[in-house]
């Protein structure tokens, strides 16, 4: 089967995208409006982006309820210049579920999903202090793309659980990272390496 983009109904062919890049890791992002109200949100089209300068890049789509076209998360990056990428493990999937749900901007979804903000030593915005690995960034630009809009953030700061961390490499196997596959999610469970 050959299916052509141009021809497909937007629904459709996102559905046919998350349902074939993956696993997608979440990008759980946390930033401050500059009222100061503290946000936390998921994102799951997020990769690395460049090595040197290391850089990540979020996509964020637009906002599907409410009156405002873009969501708070992209708000507060163009407003602020900063954020943090938080990434969610298994023990934490509950919360980023509860962070991801549509809340008014006044909202503090710390607060919401039970969760503790931690001061960051680079940045304004604060990070989950539960989060195993934590990365403080700065924004580097943002590119609308369609209706999507790529942020492309300078990571500044490393956060590190101690026992997750050695000879310069992180423990996957205890880090327990989720990815979001079409509508699930999954964990890292199998690790190997090839030749098999």
């Amino acid at each position: 089967m050959i299916l052509n983009p141009d021809n497909l109904d937007v629904r459709d062919c996102y559905k046919l995208l998350i349902g074939s890049v993956v696993p997608r890791p979440i990008a759980w992002a946390s930033t401050v409006s500059r009222g100061g109200w503290r946000n936390l949100a998921p994102f799951s089209f997020f990769t690395v982006a460049s090595r040197n300068p290391p850089t990540l890049a979020i996509s964020i789509g637009p906002r599907t309820e409410g009156d405002r076209p873009t969501k708070d998360t992209l708000d507060n990056i163009r407003d602020t210049g900063e954020l943090v990428i938080n990434v969610v493990s298994l023990p934490l999937a509950n919360a980023m579920h509860e962070s991801s749900k549509v809340h008014p901007p006044k909202v503090d979804e710390f607060e919401a999903a039970g969760l503790a903000p931690a001061q960051c030593e680079a940045v304004s915005a604060p990070r989950v202090e539960e989060a195993l690995v934590s990365m403080e960034c700065r924004l580097d630009r943002v590119l609308p793309i369609g209706e999507d809009h790529l942020v492309l953030a300078r990571m500044v700061r490393f956060h590190v659980r101690d026992d997750l961390y050695e000879d310069g490499r992180i423990d996957i196997a205890a880090l327990q990272p989720l990815g979001r596959l079409a509508g699930d999610y999954t964990k890292v469970e199998t690790i190997f390496g090839l030749p098999m």
